[in-house]
């Protein structure tokens, strides 16, 4: 992981898009400040593709995608993308399961749940876990007294036992049956609805998180980066990303905000995605 004085110039003045991750990337001590909020709101206005990608839940993401400066979020890991069309006053919403298959695995995850509470002592289920349509959270440290290392890994040992995929973030691990992970909807939201290929196009996008359930993306984007945080993940990351923030957390993630603000890059907003809502 390279300081991120070290991203070209070259390199960030072709930058179209900035994907992120929310907690302790965007916020921080579990709060989003005025200073990493008003740092994505500069990115938007600038004509950057602006885009969350987080584990919260369903029912956030759809406050997120109405009410924040973004274009689109994806949420639950990959389980879904929103995105609000302001002109015409609908939300679209797209799953990678059906409805139908969804609710069959919350019954498979019922059973995980019962699973971990008994298994793991301390543990608890997430408090968004109501706004949730596809996955299942444990809580390890947001709202319970934070569990050793070894605990985490029990919860992530039950959930795979039973069939799912696990993923470990900065304050959750979450749980999901289906082949498909932040980076397949990611790839999937920029097809629909801004007709980019993200494979022949990912050096123009950067991403930005801060834990183990990031790894797919800090290993697919050349320029992903991680803010200062990242480091305490260093032992869990199955892939670094390139370049890591001087700052922790939102004020990482300002940091990054400005070098790509001050980079002498001029976004049309037509040259930045093919919008084909």
């Amino acid at each position: 992981m390279r300081p991120i004085g070290e991203f070209p110039a070259t390199a960030r003045r072709r930058i179209r898009g900035v994907f992120t991750d929310i907690d302790d990337t965007l916020t921080t001590d579990g709060k989003l400040t005025a200073e990493a909020y008003g740092a994505f709101e500069r990115l938007s206005r600038a004509g950057f593709l602006c885009v969350p990608i987080t584990g919260r839940p369903a029912g956030w993401c759809d406050h997120i995608a109405r009410m924040w400066p973004v274009d689109a979020v994806v949420g639950e890991n990959g389980a879904f993308y929103f995105r609000y069309d302001a002109e015409r006053r609908s939300m679209v919403r797209r799953f990678f399961l059906s409805p139908e298959q969804r609710d069959a695995d919350r019954h498979r995850l019922e059973r995980i749940r019962e699973r971990v509470l008994a298994e793991v002592p301390g543990s608890a289920v997430a408090s968004d876990q109501f706004y949730r349509e596809a996955d299942l959270a444990i809580d390890f440290c947001e709202d319970v007294p934070r569990l050793s290392p070894a605990a985490i890994d029990r919860i992530v040992d039950i959930f795979r036992a039973e069939g799912a995929t696990a993923r470990v973030s900065s304050i959750h691990v979450n749980g999901w049956f289906g082949d498909y992970d932040k980076l397949t909807m990611t790839r999937i939201l920029l097809a629909e609805c801004f007709g980019v290929d993200l494979d022949a196009d990912r050096d123009r996008y950067v991403f930005v998180g801060d834990s183990p359930n990031d790894g797919p993306m800090f290993a697919y984007f050349p320029n992903a980066v991680g803010v200062a945080n990242v480091r305490d993940f260093r032992d869990r990351l199955e892939a670094a990303p390139a370049y890591v923030t001087n700052g922790r957390a939102g004020s990482g993630f300002a940091e990054l905000a400005e070098v790509l603000l001050t980079a002498g890059t001029l976004i049309k907003r037509d040259d930045r995605a093919k919008d084909v809502l």
